[in-house]
């Protein structure tokens, strides 16, 4: 399905906010349910990049971002340039950072959103993997040497708690990892 006939369906109602779906490459899938601990650190990631970030940015919480024809997404926080009413007519195209809070859906996180961020051209892509308590950070977005237009991130790190990590688009910030986790 394409994003334009998704965006229809949205405006006509089709689909309400009880119905926890995003387009993910073409397909409907299903969003996982928060419970009490997800919710928590989603807080806590965009408690920590509002400050890394300021005011020549906007944080969005679980909101759509439109990546290509195919692909609607809705992360866990992005951080776009801008101010809130900038996305009045259009859902934001291009973050300069995605965050994913992943427990049961690590595997969906680390990899179909992972080469559909990096197909697009996201150059920094965090998960906060709840299972391990470390920051996966994911950069330098290649495409996937199989040859079936496949993209994934050359550069992956795992930060433990005590680690720092500098978003790219923030090169001054320093967030301390213990901060995104619980």
């Amino acid at each position: 399905m394409l994003r334009s006939r998704y965006d229809r369906l949205v405006e006509a109602g089709i689909f309400g906010p009880e119905d926890r779906v995003e387009l993910l490459d073409g397909l409907l899938v299903a969003r996982e349910p928060q419970a009490e601990r997800h919710a928590t650190v989603v807080g806590l990631v965009r408690a920590a990049l509002d400050k890394a970030f300021g005011s020549a940015y906007h944080i969005r919480e679980e909101k759509p971002i439109a990546l290509d024809e195919q692909s609607e997404p809705e992360p866990d926080v992005v951080v776009v340039p801008g101010r809130l009413r900038d996305y009045l007519a259009a859902h934001p195209s291009r973050p300069v950072l995605v965050v994913e809070v992943a427990d049961t859906s690590l595997a969906l996180d680390r990899l179909r959103k992972g080469g559909l961020y990096a197909r697009a051209g996201i150059a920094d892509y965090w998960v906060v993997n709840l299972i391990d308590e470390v920051l996966e950070v994911y950069r330098e977005p290649v495409r996937a040497p199989s040859g079936l237009g496949d993209w994934k991130y050359d550069s992956v790190r795992m930060l433990r708690r005590n680690a720092i990590v500098t978003p790219l688009a923030a090169p001054r910030a320093r967030i301390r990892v213990a901060a995104l986790l619980p």
